[in-house]
């Protein structure tokens, strides 16, 4: 059985030692690169299935790997970033990643994520838009139509805008700008109060607990990932 292959970028030899025999007992083939040079080669090369990708590398700043390899890979993008940096993940989300996980980590956390990523990667760009369940949350996007517990939710038109963006989004991070720019508008960029307003009004409509929220999390400093149980795709006639 062909195996996935996971490129990881690092150059401490001991991520590579705690990450290789993670991913194999996982059923992926993990590939080994110490530089930024290295990993472009290797893309280059032969295609991974999958990159994580540190940012902190000795030859190539991993932002600028990051955008070489969008140039030309259109696979996932995993990066790996120290907890301080926040402005290198939101910068790194808008440059293409797909997501980050933040140093130090539990294997299962960046396990999962590769999982999200590379199922959100096998669906073909033209398929039909998902019905998302979130715990007795139901949103039909082809019908516009949001429930919960079978009872209609009303949402105004900005506000359905802003859920079926983060929604579909399947566990993606977006960042602030990306929903900014996509709901008002590249004038609205730095307008983060109209965000902040709209959430928390699809929270109180949406969350069993607005002040505890599980489905609309924030991800603090740049942007928010909407939790769902499952994306079911409906039949192209």
């Amino acid at each position: 059985m062909h195996k996935l292959r996971i490129l990881v970028v690092d150059d401490e030899p001991q991520m590579h030692r705690f990450l290789g025999p993670a991913l194999n007992a996982a059923g992926y083939e993990p590939i080994r690169a110490e530089t930024g040079r290295q990993a472009l080669a290797e893309i280059a090369r032969r295609p991974p299935d999958a990159v994580v990708l540190d940012l902190g590398l000795p030859d190539i700043d991993g932002q600028e790997v990051l955008l070489k390899a969008r140039a030309f890979y259109e696979g996932p993008i995993i990066i790996l970033s120290a907890r301080d940096r926040e402005m290198e993940k939101i910068e790194a989300l808008d440059a293409g990643a797909d997501d980050y996980v933040e140093k130090p980590f539990r294997v299962g956390e960046l396990l999962a994520r590769l999982r999200v990523t590379m199922r959100r990667q096998l669906r073909q760009a033209d398929a039909p838009p998902p019905i998302v369940h979130a715990g007795d949350l139901t949103i039909d996007i082809p019908r516009r139509l949001v429930t919960r517990a079978g009872e209609p939710v009303h949402l105004s038109p900005k506000e359905y805008e802003l859920l079926v963006k983060l929604a579909g989004a399947d566990g993606k991070v977006l960042t602030h700008k990306d929903l900014l720019i996509s709901l008002w508008g590249p004038a609205h960029v730095e307008d983060m109060q109209y965000l902040r307003v709209f959430i928390g009004q699809l929270r109180q409509k949406i969350e069993p607990d607005p002040s505890a929220p599980r489905l609309i999390l924030t991800q603090p400093g740049i942007g928010y990932r909407f939790m769902a149980d499952e994306a079911i795709r409906p039949a192209v006639p």
